[in-house]
């Protein structure tokens, strides 16, 4: 019997000032908290009621675990708190306490994210003991663990966050014997820049499927 798949979305609370700064230092606080908010909306609602996995939504900061009325309200949806310490220790947290079975973590602001692309994450860790989705930055938007035998102990440790070196530093930082996947580069919308040229591909795409 295979056992069962766990998908993380990560989350930070959306409140005005504490999510999105730097997109919000271009087009304004208030624009940039709608657009995170819809974005937590859309990815928890496509991803979180997929029968193929569990879904469970780790939210910092931890006191707003309980408060439904941040959330997506999504049938299933399981919401939890990440704990403390840096991104790392947080993304940790997961692989190594959740029941058993592989686990796949996804930042809630990726817009493009598909279920189709977290079913190749899970069926990467089919034969693989990781698998990593890149972003262009250096960073990467997911990360998923077979966690048969076991998940590294210093996995995260030593990785430079929010800096092009973070995919190749979490790479270093594994076993050498890990086998370990890729799918596809996606991105997060960090900058007024990224959001415009988000925008026009949404355009694009819209023209050419009508």
């Amino acid at each position: 019997m295979s056992l069962p798949q766990h998908l993380v979305l990560f989350a930070r609370a959306p409140r005005r000032g504490s999510v999105k700064r730097r997109l919000a230092a271009d087009i304004g606080p208030d624009a940039a908290l709608a657009f995170y908010r819809r974005t937590l909306h859309d990815v928890g609602w496509r991803l979180g009621r997929d029968p193929r996995w569990t879904t469970w939504l780790s939210v910092t900061p931890d006191t707003d675990a309980s408060n439904g009325a941040l959330w997506p309200c999504v049938p299933g949806l399981r919401r939890v708190a990440q704990g403390g310490g840096d991104l790392g220790a947080r993304m940790a947290r997961p692989l190594r306490e959740l029941p058993p079975g592989p686990v796949v973590i996804v930042g809630s602001d990726i817009p493009d994210v598909t279920r189709d692309q977290v079913a190749e994450a899970f069926v990467a860790l089919g034969t693989h003991d990781m698998v990593f989705g890149p972003a262009s930055d250096g960073g990467y938007w997911l990360v998923g663990a077979r966690r048969r035998p076991m998940v590294p102990r210093a996995l995260f440790e030593n990785v430079r966050w929010g800096t092009a070196c973070a995919l190749g530093d979490t790479l270093a930082g594994l076993p050498r014997h890990f086998r370990v996947a890729q799918i596809a580069t996606l991105d997060d919308i960090d900058t007024g820049a990224d959001l415009t040229a988000w925008q026009a591909r949404n355009r694009r795409g819209a023209r050419d499927t009508a």
